[in-house]
This record gives C-alpha cells, sequence and structure tokens, in this order.
C-alpha cells in the first residue's frame, strides 16, 4: 500500500475527489468522465495518472477502451473509503456528477441495446402470416391491469382509445375544443364509455389531485410552454404509487419544427427531463432512447418513465 502522505497529497484536489467518487460506484473510460464533469481529456488523463502513481486507481484493457476502477488495496482500506465518504458531503458538484453519471450508465445501456434495436428493426420487412405491430399492441394492452390513466396532450385521442379497451378509466386532456369535440364523438360512436375528454392545459391539468394510476405524455410534452411545470401538475395528478411515462424527442436542431407541427421546444436534453421528473418529485426515475428515424432530420425518441413514493412526499 502507498504512504498515507501521497494518498493525502491524492486526495488534495477536488477534480481527483471527483474521479474516485466516480470510479467508486463504477468503472469508466475517460471519455465517459470527460461527460459527467465536462473537463478536457488532458486534464482528466493528467489526473488519472497521478492517481495511478498514488496506487489509488487501476485500469484495464476491454476492446478498443481503457476502463479505469478503483484500486483493489484503496478499495479495501478503511480509511480512504472514510476520506472519500467525507468528502462526498463537502463536494459541491457532487450531485450534478451523481446525476451525470446515471446518465452516461443509461446510455452505455442504450450501446447494448443497439443489437437488438436492429433485430427489432427488421420486424415487418419480411413478410410472416399473423405478424405485425398491432398483433404486439393488442396483445401489451391486454396485460396491462384496470387503471385510471390521465392521456396528456391527448389530441384527438388515438392513443387514449387504444388504452380505453382494458383501463378502468382514460382521461384524455387537450387545449383544443375541436381535438376535445372529435375524440368526444368517435368514443361515443364506439361505445367508449369509460374514456373522458376533457377541454385543458397540460400545466394546468384539470384533474383532482390523487387521482389517477398514470399519467402519460405522448410527443405532448414538447408543445408545453413550460415542460416542467406540466410534469409537476402530473406529479400532483398522480397518486402515491403511480408512474409517469413520457415519450418525446431528443433535442435536434431541425428548426422547421417550430413552424410545421407548432412545436415549442425542439426535443428535450436526455439528463434534463430526468433532472425535471427528480425535481418534481418522482423517484426510480430511468429514459432510454427507443427509436431513431433512418430519414432527416433523424429525429430520435425517448422514453421517461418515473414512480411516485407511496408516502405521496
Amino acid at each position: 500500500m502507498t504512504s498515507i502522505l501521497k494518498i493525502l497529497k491524492a486526495l488534495g484536489d477536488p477534480t481527483r475527489v471527483r474521479i474516485l467518487l466516480l470510479l467508486e460506484a463504477h468503472s469508466l473510460t475517460v471519455a465517459e468522465m470527460q461527460e459527467i464533469l465536462s473537463m478536457g481529456q488532458s486534464r482528466i488523463s493528467t489526473q488519472l495518472a497521478q492517481l495511478k502513481q498514488a496506487r489509488l486507481v487501476d485500469d484495464r484493457r476491454s476492446g478498443k477502451n481503457n476502463f479505469y476502477t478503483l484500486h483493489s488495496d484503496a478499495e479495501s482500506n478503511a480509511t480512504i473509503r472514510q476520506l472519500l465518504d467525507a468528502a462526498r458531503d463537502e463536494i459541491d458538484e457532487w450531485t450534478k456528477d451523481e446525476a451525470a453519471l446515471r446518465f452516461v450508465l443509461e446510455k452505455r445501456r442504450d450501446k447494448i441495446r443497439a443489437h437488438f434495436d436492429e433485430l427489432a428493426g427488421r420486424f415487418g420487412r419480411d413478410f410472416v402470416p399473423g405478424r405485425s405491430w398491432k398483433s404486439l399492441c393488442e396483445a401489451m394492452l391486454k396485460l396491462l391491469p384496470p387503471m385510471v390513466i390521465a392521456d396528456l396532450g391527448a389530441g384527438e385521442g388515438t392513443l387514449s382509445q387504444l388504452l380505453a379497451q382494458r383501463a378502468e378509466h382514460v382521461f384524455a386532456i387537450d387545449n383544443s375544443e375541436k381535438m376535445v369535440a372529435y375524440g368526444k364523438k368517435i368514443a361515443e360512436e364506439h361505445g367508449l364509455v369509460n374514456l373522458e375528454y376533457r377541454l385543458g392545459d397540460i400545466e394546468q391539468i384539470p384533474i383532482d389531485d390523487a387521482s389517477v394510476d398514470l399519467a402519460v405524455f405522448s410527443q405532448a410534452l414538447h408543445h408545453a410552454e413550460k415542460p416542467e411545470r406540466a410534469i409537476r401538475e402530473a406529479y400532483r395528478i398522480v397518486r402515491p404509487g403511480g408512474r409517469i411515462v413520457i415519450l418525446d424527442l431528443v433535442q435536434h436542431n431541425f428548426e422547421e419544427a417550430r413552424e410545421l407541427y407548432a412545436d415549442t421546444w425542439l426535443g428535450f436534453p436526455e439528463v434534463e427531463l430526468r433532472q425535471w421528473l427528480e425535481q418534481a418529485g418522482f423517484t426510480s426515475v430511468e429514459s432510454s432512447i427507443v427509436d431513431r428515424s433512418d430519414e432527416p432530420p433523424n429525429f430520435q425518441t425517448m422514453l421517461a418513465l418515473g414512480q411516485k413514493s407511496q408516502s405521496g412526499k
């Protein structure tokens, strides 16, 4: 084990401490640390070299990448663990680093999913009798437990109508009188008595507190003036233990979308959407990229999930 003086010297720099706190949780590449810490490669490499010299960090080769982790001696050293635990409370950037770490790990998992995305991309290209996305969706709907659902920014209510096949009750909320009138007409024609259309804004949802099991934003949040307020409103109407589902665009640069689709926001950074969910009070927040368009402007769709705690706090 290296001397205590070298350890103390290594821990005397806030950046090196931030790196050690990250590596205490997960093995990371330099590129991943760059993204988390918003620092250049040379600066991080310099700090890692000093940590390796102090025998606090190890690296291992995996394919094209070097993964850095805590040295086995450092990991088992009670003094170092106590110092890191104390530093975690004093490093102002740690909360931000921790959130960025979760985001980077989700992106890593997205890469693993890429192979399966390729396989899924072949679905439907070749004709196989009886195989279709519609049949799969119908099967998944049958597995949905009866619940009260709020479809927020529902438009004419295509999703609401699908959910109403299985849900106990569906509230379809939209701020367009014509959309609501059209949706009501369709619901009546198809005998969907558990589907209720309401005129209202997703930033001031006309639903009582803690009255739905699931709140859904499907390509609606980027139309909100203040999306974080809409997410807080969703938290208000969801019961303790209930969930939120968001499908929306990843941030893009296709400015024409403002005119073509009346978009207020050009999608959202994934990490920002996760932060809004957590700030609203949702826990068990997760997100992933679930679709990528091959056609320009190559829109990407993200799925974000969160849960309201049983205590409702």
